[in-house]
């Protein structure tokens, strides 16, 4: 009988203390759909708050596919993926769990200055905080402090120490932008034209569905460079539906997941994401 991978092991014992995990390959990011589920042709995950409705026995949907059944995580269908992992992943949202990536020495110092003890977790170039209670995450949201919490996932990197304090607001504050002022349009990008009633066109499910699936599935196809293409596929995405309050946090992250799944990192994603939102001036 061979030895249990260390990643599973520490997925088994994390789980049990009821942390949803998965595993996470070479570069720390989460296998790949299989082939029933590339492009979320299994239909996804309804409102992107579970696995289903494919009920995929692989390691399918990245954060979505993270849980605490260890009938599951000890599966025949996850073996592989243990096999080649590199770590144990968790989706701190489906915890509880809010956590601040503090990825350098200043990010920590002002934690230190700003934040509230609670347990803490190092990390390869700086520390993990965490905290009880569940926020959206935000990439990026100070100078190497990124937040990972509800449809996000994060590297186990042991328990940690110090007691674990309640998010607090000072954290949440940190996902509120200023507004922005307002600034003209590209010349090259047309603002979608409403319709007579005053309702945007673009809320039309299918015309908004099949723009999200199309992308994704443009991401998906990609055999190389998907840095570009993930990109200009952002582009697209948000110079037809980035003016009119058409695009929900669901939709960004079905965009986001099927960028993780071609190997894209989180902060890729959202570095992309960013830089379409500026080049059209949103």
């Amino acid at each position: 009988m061979s030895a249990t991978p260390y990643p599973l092991r520490a997925a088994l014992s994390l789980a049990a203390s009821g942390v949803p995990v998965l595993p996470l390959r070479r570069g720390k990011v989460p296998f790949g759909n299989c082939r029933t589920c590339a492009g979320n042709a299994c239909g996804g995950r309804p409102n992107m708050k579970s696995a289903g409705p494919c009920r995929c026995p692989g390691v399918c949907h990245a954060w979505a596919a993270a849980t605490t059944a260890p009938g599951v995580i000890a599966s025949p269908a996850w073996a592989a993926a243990w096999r080649q992992a590199v770590c144990a992943g968790y989706h701190p949202g489906g915890a509880g769990l809010t956590v601040v990536d503090l990825d350098n020495p200043a990010a920590i110092a002002w934690a230190r200055e700003t934040l509230p003890a609670t347990r803490t977790v190092p990390t390869t170039r700086g520390e993990h905080w965490i905290y009880r209670g569940t926020m959206a995450s935000h990439n990026a949201v100070r100078d190497g402090v990124d937040i990972k919490s509800a449809m996000a996932y994060t590297r186990y990197l042991g328990p940690g120490t110090g007691t674990m304090a309640a998010l607090p607001d000072a954290v949440r504050a940190l996902a509120v932008k200023e507004p922005a002022t307002p600034c003209p349009a590209p010349h090259a990008v047309a603002v979608p034209a409403r319709s007579g009633n005053g309702e945007c066109r673009h809320r039309t499910p299918a015309y908004l569905d099949r723009g999200i699936a199309m992308a994704e599935q443009r991401i998906t196809a990609a055999s190389s460079a998907v840095h570009t293409t993930v990109y200009r596929t952002f582009l697209a995405v948000l110079s037809t539906h980035g003016r009119c309050d058409c695009l929900t946090d669901a939709h960004m992250a079905r965009l986001f997941t099927a960028a993780q799944a071609k190997g894209e990192s989180l902060r890729h994603c959202t570095d992309a994401w960013t830089n379409a939102r500026t080049r059209l001036g949103l």
